[in-house]
This record gives C-alpha cells, structure tokens and sequence, in this order.
C-alpha cells in the first residue's frame, strides 16, 4: 500500500459554527438523529462542546485521506466522512437547544459582563504562547478575528478547547488558569443559549431537548470511531493516526457539571484501538526469564490476522446521503 509521510503538525481544535449555520445541519441530519435506534445511543459523559471543536480541528486531516480510503478501503461508507462535520455542527445545536430549554435563564448582560473580560485574557495568553510555539498561531488568530456577541460565545469554546488539547505541554507557562479555561467552556454555550432565548424565546422541552442531543452526540461519535478505525489501518506505518484522528475518550475524567457533562468517560463498544494488532507471524513477546508475556489490553494474540478494515456501514444506523 502507498504510503504518505507522517503529520508532523497537531491539528488545533476549531470554534463551532455560528447558530444559524448550525441550525441547517441540524435539519440536514435530524432523519438520522431521530432513527438512531435505542441500542446505539451513548451516555453522554464528554463535554459536547469541545468534542465538536476537536471533531472540527481533525477534519482537513481526515479530508485529505479521503482518495486513500476510497482506494485502499472501498468497502467504507463515505458518507461518514462527507457528513462528519454535519453531525459535530448538528451536535453542537442539540447542545444548545438543550441549554436553552431549562427552567433558569441566564440574562445576556451578566453574562457577556463575564465572557468579554475572560476571552481577552485567555486570548492574551494563547497568543504569547503561540509566540514561543507552544499553541497553534493560525488558530489563535482566527479566533482572534472574531466580533459580535455570538463570535465572543464561540471563541470561548474554541479558547477552552485550544488550552484543553495542549495543557500537558503549556501548563506552568500561562497565567492562565484550569478553572478559567473550564469555565470558558461553560460559559461560551451558556452565552449563546441565553442569545437564542432572547431572540427566538425558549428551545423545545427538557426532555425532548435532552432526547435530541443523545442522539445527535451518538451520531457524531459513531461516525467518528468508524472513521477512526479507517485511519488506524491506513496510517499503521507511520504511526500517527492518533495524531489525525485522536480519541475523544483520550484522558477525559472528572466529575460532571450541568453544563460540561464531563464524567469517568468510557469509550461506546466501537471505539477503536490506535492501531491494527501485530502482522500474522510475529513472535510473541517474553519476559527475562523466557515465559510469554502478557498481551497488553486489547492486543491480538501472535499470529493472529490483522483486524478487518472497517464495515461498510454501523449496526443500526441509518445512512442519508
């Protein structure tokens, strides 16, 4: 198989959509929302919010691969790729309109009082650690670009995704804090929900509301694991399909806010691994002393096939074109 050479640039995450453009591809995808069957939908224990940015960030990469997987994979339900981005976009509206069917509202005024003071801040920190190449710059000046209330909202998001992604590496070298950049994540949604309330009046009930974005956050996650899995076979080489398509699951712990939904992730069934197993034939490690040692989690076993390439379409899912 023709290979390509490795990514050598971490994908940066990227800020939602504004509500408008969100809207549509919620429409585009509700058939697909709404035939999710039962057994396909995931609890929601990520934060939707920067899932969708870091969806939104991975995308150029994984639409470079797409001639790849049409030759290598031909059996690889495209729509999944051609459409990932409808879902995050639809998953991040089902966020909304499930912030906004709440009993509480948040006036915009306190609000904004809040957000404007704390996206410059953090802004102001990103771009001094794009300086030094500790963040990406084209993504801190886009995000830097932005004006208006709902673009405030959004770069927030995008701000506590950005930090999130790389605060292994830039920890102890900002002013900025892990509560500030938590809370820029809560309260960028919080921001737009409350928008859309003043303009629109309140979204649908709780609990249709809460129905709507299981489903939509399940249709994105499905989606995204499968393309995963084709990443992970077409990239086995160069060892970097973590790098163009990482784990949602990847590191998520902690607690659950209202408005985070940050929890003990665990992964649904069809998380992939980062790689296909050990090709046919490969002699099974051992231990100082000559006995075998022990496969890791999830590893095949010597001499093993190496794992299919992706089905062509997820159990019970419906496919729109």
């Amino acid at each position: 198989m023709a290979k390509s050479s490795s990514v050598k640039k971490k994908p940066s995450p990227k800020k939602p959509s504004a509500p408008p453009q969100a809207a549509a591809a919620f429409d585009k995808a509700l058939p697909e929302i709404e035939a999710l069957s039962p057994d396909r939908l995931i609890p929601l224990n990520l934060d939707v919010p920067r899932v969708v940015s870091q969806v939104l960030g991975v995308l150029p990469g994984l639409r470079a691969l797409r001639a790849d997987i049409t030759e290598h994979l031909p059996t690889f339900e495209l729509a999944r790729l051609d459409r990932l981005e409808t879902y995050a976009l639809a998953a991040w509206y089902a966020h909304l309109l499930w912030l906004s069917s709440g009993d509480a509202e948040s006036a915009v005024k306190p609000l904004l009082a809040e957000a404007a003071p704390l996206r410059e801040n953090l802004l102001g920190d990103a771009e001094a650690l794009a300086r030094r190449g500790l963040l990406d710059a084209e993504a801190v000046a886009d995000i830097r670009a932005g004006q208006g209330h709902i673009d405030t909202a959004n770069d927030l998001v995008a701000l506590s995704a950005l930090f999130s992604a790389s605060w292994s590496e830039i920890a102890g070298k900002t002013a900025a804090t892990e509560e500030e950049v938590k809370r820029a994540g809560e309260i960028g949604p919080q921001l737009l929900a409350a928008l859309g309330i003043r303009e629109h009046g309140k979204g649908p009930g709780p609990t249709e509301a809460a129905d709507k974005r299981t489903r939509a956050f399940s249709l994105l996650v499905h989606a995204y694991d499968q393309i995963r899995r084709a990443v992970a076979y077409l990239r086995w080489d160069e060892e970097d399909a973590d790098v163009i398509a990482p784990s949602l699951y990847k590191g998520r712990t902690g607690r659950a806010t209202p408005s985070t939904d940050t929890d003990t992730a665990t992964a649904p069934p069809d998380e992939a691994p980062a790689g296909p197993a050990a090709p046919p034939g490969t002699p099974a490690p051992v231990t100082p002393d000559g006995t075998a040692a022990p496969l890791a989690p999830g590893a095949a076993p010597s001499g093993t096939a190496t794992p299919p390439a992706p089905s062509a379409a997820p159990n019970g899912a419906p496919t729109v074109g």
